[in-house]
């Protein structure tokens, strides 16, 4: 069976696919982070999948089972960590898991990794995973790594299109238009659009204070407001992601 999903092939089937085809293997990273009332807690993983999985599907990659734990949620980007079910890792044991999945690949006679992340908080702790990765691999190591968050191929004529009245940020787009529309193209099962608040934009000031203050953040935990998502905006946004970073990934490790 010809699948873009690693984790429904044989091992078999896999090695084969590594050793003939060299594909790209795209590496999911997300987060159990809470997303106010209306989106599952699972959104940044789901996400980050689907971008991936699309992207694949154009370039004949394959999609690794997502890293959904992510760091620590930020009150001004993701809430923070008082609201239940938000389950967080520390950045050691981040850094860990993608240093030791990068190796891992590199095992099994993988080329090109593309790691896709969809969860803000996350980035530097992904960075510092795969330079330690790529450290222990060196010298020798055929395995190349791509490191990305999907939103930053949202070009400016998109996001004018999804926000006809001024684009509030990516930090404020916790579980609002960006991420609601594209669940809503994606997994419109798992959507409430009857519970989406009113809340926001939040208002933060520009400082950090420790331990954090919950009341810095509306009570839904959704910084600015989801009104208006659509599935119409998440597929004109799910589009484009998936042939900017199929574009992208090809571009790049032709030229390696």
């Amino acid at each position: 069976m010809n699948t873009v999903n690693m984790n429904t092939m044989s091992w078999v089937a896999y090695r084969d696919r590594i050793a003939t085809a060299n594909p790209p293997i795209f590496l999911p990273v997300g987060a159990l982070e809470q997303h106010g009332p209306h989106l599952p807690l699972g959104t940044d993983a789901l996400l980050s999948a689907a971008v991936a999985a699309s992207a694949a599907e154009q370039i004949d990659g394959i999609v690794a089972p997502a890293l959904s734990y992510g760091y620590k949620s930020q009150p001004k980007c993701g809430g923070g960590q008082h609201f239940c079910g938000t389950t967080s890792v520390d950045a050691q044991t981040l850094i860990g898991l993608v240093r030791d999945t990068v190796r891992e690949f590199a095992r099994h006679g993988v080329e090109k990794l593309v790691v896709v992340n969809g969860h803000y908080e996350n980035q530097w702790f992904i960075t510092e995973g795969i330079d330690l990765a790529m450290r222990d691999l060196q010298p020798g190591a055929k395995i190349q790594v791509m490191r990305m968050e999907y939103w930053d191929f949202l070009t400016a004529a998109t996001l004018r299109a999804v926000f006809p009245d001024g684009f509030p940020g990516y930090a404020l787009e916790h579980a609002a238009v960006i991420e609601t529309s594209l669940m809503l193209h994606y997994h419109p099962e798992l959507v409430r659009l009857d519970l989406i608040p009113d809340d926001g934009p939040a208002n933060f000031p520009a400082y950090d204070i420790y331990p954090a203050d919950p009341d810095w953040v509306p009570p839904s935990g959704v910084l600015s407001s989801a009104r208006g998502a659509d599935a119409v905006k998440g597929e004109i946004m799910a589009t484009e992601l998936a042939a900017c970073i199929a574009k992208a990934v090809m571009t790049e490790f032709e030229r390696a």
